[in-house]
């Protein structure tokens, strides 16, 4: 791998990287052989604590990844619920994260700011994951160092106003001073570039990394990945005011039926959106089983590649195009000058 930096943003001075790229946290795959990939790459990735079945085995996967990243710094994701019963673990990863050395959080969900002073007691990065620009601003508020706004497009959860990612981030830079990152529906180096041109500091990918090769799941269920096309995901839930983007499986196909019948007792909804179910659709490759979340990036996503080589063709892919940007603004230049010349000269 070339590892090769080519872009300097905020982003990358903040965390100490050579690429502008995060690979955000993914339930139960993003673990210590995928993330440390993603870090050996030169971007940064977040092993999700969630995914593990108690704080000896989430250790476990954090030891394991600083031994693959030889010591490198590496992130940890904290989905933070809005129903405080389900945070009863976030001291918990916290505490072992710290213990462990980690540095780097991605937080998501609800806002971070019950967190933020042993976080930043310990001189900890923390970049919150956003939906909506009024909670980047909230955010920001609070003491965040970056904020990560995700758009529509997303895989997971957009939020309820499904605003394009581009949108968010060129309204955003008008109100933040601190380093943004945008995400959803990104997979190429051109959307790299783009993003960077519109003021951004970084990108965030997670539905364009579900075919590395360091993705844990079985190779079924990335062959099937591998045909799709932007028109494979399906959003739904809206019932319930938490929409869900992800793959258009039969498991979303039922949901979707469901929401059309106005069914809105959510136990009729509860045994095809349990979170195991994913787990088992990626233990066995049975794409139909659970909501698996995902969103149109996917389209990019043609090949089950190493980490370290998607990541590295979409850095020279921006870089590529950011070259012949550059030549043709050369060449748009060079043509004004004639013309203004011959106008010059016809006088």
């Amino acid at each position: 791998m070339k590892n090769i930096a080519r872009f300097k943003t905020k982003l990358t001075d903040l965390l100490g990287i050579s690429h502008p790229v995060l690979c955000g946290g993914l339930m139960w795959l993003a673990d210590a052989k995928y993330v440390g990939a993603v870090v050996n790459a030169g971007g940064m990735g977040f092993i999700t604590p969630r995914s593990f079945s108690g704080l000896d085995t989430f250790r476990t996967a954090l030891k394991d990844c600083r031994k693959i990243t030889e010591g490198k710094d590496f992130g940890v994701n904290l989905y933070i619920s809005s129903r405080p019963h389900e945070n009863d673990k976030l001291p918990g990863f916290i505490e072992t994260a710290l213990e462990e050395g980690v540095r780097i959080f991605e937080t998501a969900g609800a806002s971070p700011k019950a967190y933020l002073d042993i976080l930043k007691k310990s001189e900890s990065k923390i970049l919150h994951k956003v939906t909506a620009i009024k909670h980047a601003l909230k955010a920001q508020e609070i003491g965040v160092d970056a904020v990560i706004l995700v758009g529509a497009e997303c895989g997971g959860h957009p939020g309820e106003n499904l605003i394009p990612s581009f949108v968010l981030g060129a309204k955003a830079r008008q109100h933040l001073n601190i380093p943004m990152i945008i995400g959803g529906g990104i997979g190429t180096g051109e959307q790299l570039l783009a993003a960077i041109a519109q003021g951004a500091d970084g990108i965030l990918m997670g539905s364009r990394m579900l075919v590395s090769k360091e993705i844990w799941a079985h190779r079924d269920y990335k062959e099937h990945l591998i045909k799709l096309d932007e028109n494979n995901t399906s959003s739904v839930l809206s019932t319930f005011g938490n929409i869900y983007h992800c793959l258009d499986n039969d498991t979303a196909k039922a949901v979707a039926e469901l929401e059309l019948s106005g069914e809105a007792d959510f136990e009729k909804y509860r045994h095809f959106v349990q979170g195991t179910l994913q787990k088992q659709a990626y233990e066995t490759g049975d794409y139909n089983k659970g909501l698996l979340s995902m969103g149109p990036a996917i389209t990019f996503a043609n090949s089950i590649e190493l980490a370290g080589k998607i990541i590295e063709d979409i850095v020279e892919d921006a870089y590529g195009a950011y070259l012949q940007l550059s030549e043709n603004v050369i060449h748009l230049d060079q043509r004004s000058t004639r013309i203004k010349q011959d106008e010059k000269n016809a006088f």
